[in-house]
């Protein structure tokens, strides 16, 4: 979530919203959003409903939920999605932004 919150800014110049779900209940959620001054929005998602919905995957082997990536555009269609298969398997910020060019463009 650091290299989102590096690029915040980026990400509000292409309107984009960014969403973290996360396994954790929402004081647990409510209480790291805060203590890290994390500034998008999170949604605890204990049950996996959210990842359930987007195919993220669990490997109980690899601590839990693989990280996942999705874009959405405004009609709520999945534009792009980056499955990872490791913790350390997420793409650049400047890819998604790269992405989100493309989408504004050619929503113009």
């Amino acid at each position: 979530m650091a290299q989102l919150r590096r690029d915040h800014s980026e990400f509000e110049k292409r309107s984009a919203v960014i969403l973290v779900a996360g396994p954790e209940n929402a004081e647990a959620f409510r209480t790291y959003f805060s203590e890290n001054s994390l500034p998008f929005i999170g949604l605890p998602d204990p049950e996996h409903s959210v990842l359930k919905l987007y195919g993220q995957e669990v490997n109980l082997f690899k601590l839990g939920r693989m990280p996942a990536q999705v874009l959405i555009d405004r009609q709520g269609v999945v534009r792009y999605a980056h499955y990872g298969h490791s913790m350390s398997d997420i793409p650049e910020n400047a890819e998604l932004l790269a992405l989100l060019d493309e989408l504004n463009a050619s929503a113009a």
